[in-house]
């Protein structure tokens, strides 16, 4: 593994860094609850989305890739102006419910792109369409700044290990090792954030 990774670092192109460099950024700035983290999601994803189709054929995790580019816009938008008076949106948990729902229609949706793709040539058709739909709920509950995003994206980001593992695609893959520990440094960070605001009040 290491001297795959090895050549994978050495093989990296100026496209490879780009993405590589601009993901990590995103994702440090997210876990500091910093709304212009959005902007290095849009340029990361753009360019992530073209690697996964032309490279390792996860047509559905390029796809992925070009929503968090749209939704990106509605991530800066909300973060900065999704407030109750127009401002800021705070940090915020989840119902019991909202847990229930995101599981129902991760699996569902999953199953159901799992079952659509696997007649094409798309390569892990079922484990790319479930870390696929449990990224864009994930997405969704960062963007309404849910503190519990952060433990659904340490559970998707090991998931992501394993299939760009499989994939060849050990530079990807460490790089989603990296994510998990970010997310789970940042669901902390949150945490106490949100306890914060809430004791202040």
């Amino acid at each position: 593994m290491l001297e795959q990774l090895l050549k994978d670092i050495a093989a990296l192109g100026v496209l490879d860094w780009i993405v590589t460099i601009t993901a990590l950024i995103y994702v440090i700035l997210s876990a500091r609850n910093n709304p212009w983290c959005w902007l290095f999601g849009i340029v990361s994803c753009a360019l992530w989305g073209y690697v996964s189709f032309v490279q390792y054929d996860l047509y559905l995790d390029a796809l992925l890739q070009l929503f968090y580019v749209a939704i990106s816009f509605v991530g800066l938008y909300s973060w900065l102006r999704g407030g109750s008076d127009g401002g800021v949106l705070p940090i915020s948990k989840m119902t019991p419910m909202m847990h229930v729902w995101v599981i129902v229609i991760g699996v569902l949706t999953g199953l159901l792109f799992g079952y659509a793709f696997s007649y094409t040539s798309a390569a892990a058709t079922y484990w790319d369409a479930f870390t696929t739909t449990f990224s864009i709920l994930a997405t969704i509950l960062l963007i309404r700044r849910r503190v519990e995003n952060w433990l659904y994206w340490i559970i998707i980001d090991l998931a992501y290990v394993g299939l760009y593992y499989s994939r060849g695609a050990i530079l990807f893959a460490v790089l989603m090792l990296i994510y998990v520990v970010i997310a789970a440094l940042a669901y902390r960070r949150w945490k106490k954030l949100m306890l914060a605001k809430v004791s202040a009040v």
